[in-house]
């Protein structure tokens, strides 16, 4: 039996955020550089949800990851 993984739309935040925090990726590239960081069996599913939510491709990462919260020093 295949399972597969559901993808919300918080769970694709939090990668984004944890890839950007890891300094693999940037806040200001385009979401779809995350294909290279997510298996490409599952990248359709994460389009489709993107699309769902009115993101597109395109827009910036940080678009996607919307506010975030610094803590002090």
């Amino acid at each position: 039996m295949i399972q597969s993984i559901v993808y919300s739309l918080e769970l694709i935040k939090s990668e984004a955020r944890q890839l950007v925090q890891k300094g693999v990726v940037s806040r200001h590239q385009p979401i779809y550089t995350l294909c290279r960081h997510i298996p490409a069996r599952e990248w359709t599913w994460i389009e489709q949800e993107l699309e769902n939510n009115n993101f597109l491709l395109r827009d910036r990462i940080v678009d996607l990851m919307g506010r975030e919260d610094w803590d002090n020093d």
